[in-house]
């Protein structure tokens, strides 16, 4: 089995900065890539960004030039910074990966359960 799970959310003031971590763990062969989406209140799930094994990053619009992507680490580990956070990014932010499991040798996606991010005003 392979797990995903996400820490560091939480509350914080408009301007506010969180660091999201999502660690992998199981029989994982090799990770392809991960990746952050956020489902917000009004249920839209947006994209936010994701880093491939060869550390190439991509970033949703809402986000570009305010979170970073980092990883993958030694710990199987993906970080998200979020700078100069906004009430509108409040949401619950989810982690997703792309696994290679070692007994099957075969990829799919895995999600972690998510954690909930909320700026205030």
């Amino acid at each position: 089995q392979v797990q995903l799970v996400e820490s560091g959310g939480g509350l914080v003031q408009a301007g506010g900065s969180l660091r999201l971590s999502c660690a992998a763990s199981g029989s994982i062969l090799r990770i392809n890539n991960m990746a952050w989406y956020r489902q917000g209140p009004g249920n839209q799930g947006d994209f936010i960004a994701t880093i491939t094994s060869s550390g190439n990053t991509n970033y949703g619009d809402s986000v570009k030039g305010r979170f970073t992507i980092s990883g993958v680490d030694a710990k199987n580990t993906v970080y998200l910074q979020m700078n100069s956070l906004k009430p509108e990014d409040t949401a619950v932010y989810y982690c997703s990966a792309d696994i290679t499991h070692a007994a099957s040798g075969n990829p799919r996606r895995y999600w972690g359960l998510g954690t909930q991010v909320t700026v205030s005003s």
